[in-house]
């Protein structure tokens, strides 16, 4: 049986062990972890006073990359193309807003300056539902606000006299949709450390085992013997992973928000094919 076993577990990142599957179920959930899970980010701007030296757009897609708080995201919010409203309402969005001017000095706008509104002043009128119930605390927040030695995203400086007014509308979606919806920074995988299978061919010089130092997984395995022949048939059936998450979501539930979703889409291919044979 699949076996996981967690060597490093963190806020932000998880270092497992994956064990007893094949190479292609291990690079499936990658990338459904990577492209598949659903978040929220700011994926609207509307800008109302803008004195800063920064354009319009830019400010807008600094916003769009600034993680949000997306706990319990599948069942917290609706799709915006699944939602009856006309552009975006309380159960389909999050609407964020930010009035900053400077009075003296410089200053920096950061995420922390981003504010939710909780009411549903301003926004459409959609099909009722219960899913503002089901978000989880902080929801739609930005990643670590106010917290103590948690470096917030800055956005943009200013000087005396300038100022930034803005509206944010935070939706729903994928990271095969945009970027800023993955709610990983980064994926580390490798298997094989050795390179018993030769799948990897290494370039050098002199020394490949000095210009290609073994990785510090490779303490998991025994190294391949000299005389040891090559075993054309041999697979991989241990895959090391680390996953780095932005906040949005807890690198647990990221890991079985993964497993969730490539279970659904097996299912929904065996599914079609048995509609396809009938």
């Amino acid at each position: 049986d699949p076996t996981v076993r967690i060597r490093d577990l963190k806020r932000d990142r998880v270092n497992f062990v994956l064990e007893n599957v094949d190479l292609a179920f291990a690079n499936s959930l990658r990338r459904v972890v990577m492209a598949d899970i659903p978040t929220v980010a700011i994926d609207m701007v509307e800008i109302e006073s803008n004195t800063t030296v920064l354009a319009d757009e830019f400010i807008a897609h600094r916003l769009g990359m600034v993680p949000l708080i997306s706990t319990n995201c599948d069942e917290g919010i609706r799709y915006t193309r699944e939602c009856s409203c006309a552009s975006h309402c309380q159960y389909c969005s999050v609407e964020l807003r930010l009035n900053i001017t400077c009075q003296e000095g410089s200053l920096d706008i950061t995420s922390n300056h981003l504010d939710v509104n909780t009411g549903s002043q301003g926004m459409d009128e959609g099909e009722a539902g219960d899913e503002p119930s089901k978000r989880g605390d902080g929801f739609g927040w930005p990643v670590g606000k106010d917290e103590p030695g948690f470096q917030p995203v800055l956005l943009c400086k200013i000087r005396k006299g300038q100022e930034l007014k803005l509206r944010c509308i935070a939706r729903k979606g994928i990271a095969k949709e945009h970027a800023k919806w993955s709610p990983c920074s980064a994926i580390a995988f490798e298997y094989d450390p050795h390179n018993k299978l030769r799948h990897t061919s290494h370039w050098f010089e002199q020394d490949e085992r000095a210009e290609w130092p073994l990785s510090e997984n490779a303490v998991e395995e025994d190294p391949p013997r000299e005389d040891e022949p090559f075993d054309f048939l041999a697979k991989p059936e241990k895959f090391y992973m680390t996953v780095e998450t932005v906040g949005s979501l807890k690198p647990k539930e990221v890991i079985i928000k993964g497993l969730e979703e490539l279970q659904t889409k097996l299912a929904n291919l065996i599914h079609g094919l048995k509609a396809s044979s009938d």
